[in-house]
C-alpha cells in the first residue's frame, strides 16, 4: 500500500468521550468539506469526535495532478491509512461511491460497524447511468460544467433533479458548489464494472443503510440490494434526495444514524 498525504477533517467530541468516533468518505465528485456544512459540526454536538478524509486526488489530498489514475482499491488504501493513525477505530460512514470504499476496506480490515448512505447497489452505477441519460440527456454536460464552477438556471434545476430534493434551495446549491470536483475516470470504471468484480468474504458487523426517499440516482427501492449483501438495517428518510448530508432534510438523516449508532454501542 503506498503511503500518501491524506488531508483529514477533525471535529472534537463536545463533551463525552465514550460514543466512538466517526470516519466519514465522501461520494464522487465531492470532497470533505461536503460533511462540514451541517454532520460533523452536528455530530460533535451529540458527542462524537468526527473525522473525514480527503481521498486522493480530491480537497487538500495528494495526487490532484494524477486524479485520474487514481481506482477504488488506491482509495480503500486511503481510508486504511486514516484508520491506522486513529487512536480508536472509528464507526465508518460512507456516502455514494464512498459507500464501495467503505465495502472494500471491510473486506480487509474490521470496524466496529458502518453506515452506507445512499450506496452504489452491488450491480454498480451503468444503470443509473443509462436511466439518467435517457431521462435527462443534458445531465453530464451541466455536471461537467458544474464542476468548472459554471453555473445556469436550467443546470441548478436539473443538479437539484438528480442529487437534491426539490426543498433544498438555489442558494443552497450555490454555497454547496465549493464542496466539489472532477472525478477520477478509473475510479467511475472501477463503478462501472463493479457487477464483474469477485469480492472477498464479508466480515460480520452491525450495518445500517440510509437512502433518501427522494433519490434519483439510487432509489429506495433498490437499497435492498445493499442491505441483503450486508444483513443490514435500512433506514428511508422521507422527502430527501441523493446528497444526504447536504440536503434540505439532511438532520433527518443524521438523526436516525446517530440513534443507531448509539444502539449499536
Amino acid at each position: 500500500m503506498k503511503l500518501r498525504r491524506i488531508h483529514t477533517l477533525q471535529r472534537p467530541s463536545a463533551g463525552r468521550n465514550d460514543l466512538p468516533p466517526l470516519l466519514f468518505v465522501h461520494g464522487g465528485y465531492a470532497t470533505a468539506a461536503c460533511w462540514d456544512e451541517y454532520f460533523l459540526p452536528w455530530f460533535s454536538r451529540q458527542g462524537f469526535t468526527c473525522h473525514a478524509l480527503d481521498l486522493a486526488g480530491h480537497g487538500h489530498s495528494e495526487g490532484r495532478e494524477s486524479l485520474h489514475g487514481f481506482g477504488i482499491d488506491d482509495y480503500a488504501d486511503d481510508l486504511a491509512q486514516v484508520v491506522r493513525g486513529l487512536a480508536r477505530q472509528p464507526v465508518l460512514i460512507g456516502h455514494s461511491m464512498g459507500c464501495v470504499v467503505v465495502e472494500r476496506h471491510l473486506e480487509r480490515e474490521a470496524a466496529p460497524a458502518a453506515v452506507l448512505m445512499a450506496p452504489v447497489p452491488p450491480g454498480g452505477i451503468l444503470g443509473a447511468t443509462m436511466k439518467i441519460a435517457l431521462t435527462r440527456p443534458a445531465f453530464f454536460d451541466q455536471q461537467a460544467r458544474s464542476t468548472r464552477g459554471e453555473y445556469a438556471a436550467e443546470s441548478l434545476r436539473t443538479l437539484r433533479e438528480v442529487y437534491y430534493s426539490a426543498d433544498t434551495s438555489t442558494d443552497d446549491l450555490l454555497r454547496f458548489a465549493p464542496l466539489f470536483q472532477d472525478e477520477s475516470r478509473r475510479a467511475l470504471l472501477d463503478l462501472s464494472l463493479l457487477a464483474m468484480r469477485f469480492g472477498r468474504r464479508l466480515p460480520a458487523l452491525p450495518v445500517l443503510v440510509v437512502g433518501g426517499e427522494a433519490d434519483a440516482v439510487f432509489p429506495p427501492a433498490i437499497l435492498g440490494f445493499t442491505a441483503a449483501r450486508w444483513r443490514a438495517e435500512t433506514a428511508v428518510i422521507p422527502r430527501a434526495g441523493h446528497t444526504l448530508m447536504l440536503d434540505a432534510h439532511w438532520q433527518a438523516a443524521a438523526e436516525a444514524i446517530a440513534e443507531w449508532i448509539r444502539r449499536q454501542c
